[in-house]
């Protein structure tokens, strides 16, 4: 039987309830505070992260993984009778895909397959799930590259942010920069297209931009079933709650496969800031 390893990074952040059990692997970034260098999700995690950001004057940044880093994971999943599917952050906003594969490489003949999802946190978290659920069945290292590739179309992911100046300092701004400032309380609705972050509407207050947000999401689902869902937030429990239960009810409790709530990593949140409410679907999967 078939023996199958899903490796991907800490931007994922797929809710342990979710992950646990699967063979799913993670490759932390990096996140650079002053002169420290923190490993996202193992010495550095939302709850102490979003409290230190929104009150710090030096603002941290962000790198990917060494290609070090990949092929020590790869080679001890290889010792083991692994072979490794190996899905990542968007090449558009990370270098970690090229990481990656740089490690794999160094591997030559080694049953290594590595995907660039052109997402993040859990648009791209739902179809690793998909792919690590069929390879705990006994799935071939080919059946879970085609469930990721026939799962990526089908996700999608819109997110408000509190401002849009984090956005702006890392660089990763794309089309939304000309929603920059924040006069009038505009509150830009953002998605991932072709795996850059772009500017879909403005509106006025978070209120009318979350439930914008929701229509414009529903929209996409097309009453298409079932439904994974996410509501994906930097600090925002509460507001994130409240989220995932007006969603929830309007769906209807029959439609959705798995709807949960996570947290984006310390990386994500770098760049999206505190207070980010986003919405991540997957349909007909």
């Amino acid at each position: 039987m078939s023996k199958v390893a899903i490796v991907t990074d800490s931007t994922a952040y797929i809710p342990t309830e979710l992950s646990r059990g699967y063979p799913i692997f993670s490759v932390p970034l990096h996140v650079i505070w002053g002169d420290r260098t923190y490993y996202d999700n193992v010495d550095i995690f939302p709850s102490d992260f979003y409290q230190r950001l929104e009150h710090a004057q030096l603002m941290p940044t962000t790198s990917q993984p060494s290609p070090a880093a990949f092929k020590d994971l790869y080679d001890t999943l290889l010792a083991q009778d692994y072979e490794i599917l190996s899905v990542h952050i968007s090449s558009r906003l990370s270098g970690t895909v090229d990481s990656a594969t740089q490690a794999k490489a160094m591997l030559p003949g080694a049953p290594i397959v590595v995907v660039d999802s052109l997402l993040t946190s859990m648009a791209m978290g739902f179809p690793i799930l998909k792919a690590a659920r069929a390879a705990s069945l006994g799935a071939t290292l080919a059946d879970c590259q085609t469930i990721v590739h026939n799962a990526l179309p089908k996700v999608g992911v819109k997110f408000v942010v509190s401002t849009l100046e984090f956005l702006k300092r890392g660089g990763r701004i794309g089309g939304a920069a000309a929603f920059v400032g924040n006069a009038f309380n505009i509150k830009p609705i953002l998605d991932l297209k072709d795996g850059r972050i772009e500017a879909v509407e403005k509106v006025r207050t978070m209120n009318k931009a979350l439930e914008r947000m929701i229509a414009l999401t529903f929209d996409e689902i097309h009453g298409q079933s079932p439904v994974s869902l996410a509501v994906i937030h930097s600090n925002a429990t509460e507001e994130a709650k409240a989220l995932l239960a007006e969603v929830r009810g309007r769906l209807g409790v029959n439609e959705v496969n798995d709807a949960v709530i996570a947290e984006l990593s310390p990386v994500i949140g770098t760049h999206a800031g505190p207070g980010t409410l986003g919405l991540a679907y997957m349909v007909g999967m």
